[in-house]
């Protein structure tokens, strides 16, 4: 199956200001590895550049149902993520940062922080709510984009 989207957004999609990015990354011995994707006007970007024994840039692309659409906007509006602020989790280090943008309705938020390597590094913030707030919508949204990448990308159909 090829990497290129086959289908355009309903014009629903192509005019709805939701958009969503999370980046993870780091630079290492390995060069600069991270894991992103972007939701924009229907379209879902992802990215994955690892060079862990040579392995090589993934990019996949491909649009979303309206239906797909509104339960992505429903997990980030049911996470209350917007009455979050960032200014007391753990500033990006040299093991890395993560980087959430949403914008729903008229709200546009944008938060930045360390890496965070289980649930004992969100308890041991200065803001554990908070933390647990954002540690848990993004497991949520890399299990929905995990899906939805390998729903499209592995599972070939049979004629």
């Amino acid at each position: 199956m090829s990497d290129v989207p086959t289908t355009q957004p309903g014009p629903n999609l192509a005019n709805d200001p939701f958009y969503l990015r999370y980046y993870t990354g780091h630079q290492g011995q390995h060069g600069h590895e991270f894991l992103e994707f972007e939701y924009s006007q229907g379209r879902l970007r992802y990215a994955n550049n690892s060079n862990y024994r040579n392995d090589s840039l993934i990019r996949k692309e491909l649009y979303l149902s309206a239906l797909t659409v509104s339960e992505l906007k429903n997990i980030v509006e049911s996470s209350e993520i917007i009455k979050e602020d960032d200014k007391l989790w753990p500033k990006k280090n040299i093991v890395g940062k993560q980087e959430l943008e949403v914008k729903i309705g008229d709200t546009h938020i944008s938060f930045e922080t360390a890496k965070i390597g289980s649930l004992v590094d969100v308890q041991g913030s200065d803001d554990p709510e908070g933390m647990r707030v954002f540690y848990y919508l993004v497991q949520d949204l890399k299990i929905l984009v995990f899906s939805l990448i390998s729903l499209n990308f592995k599972i070939k159909p049979t004629h």
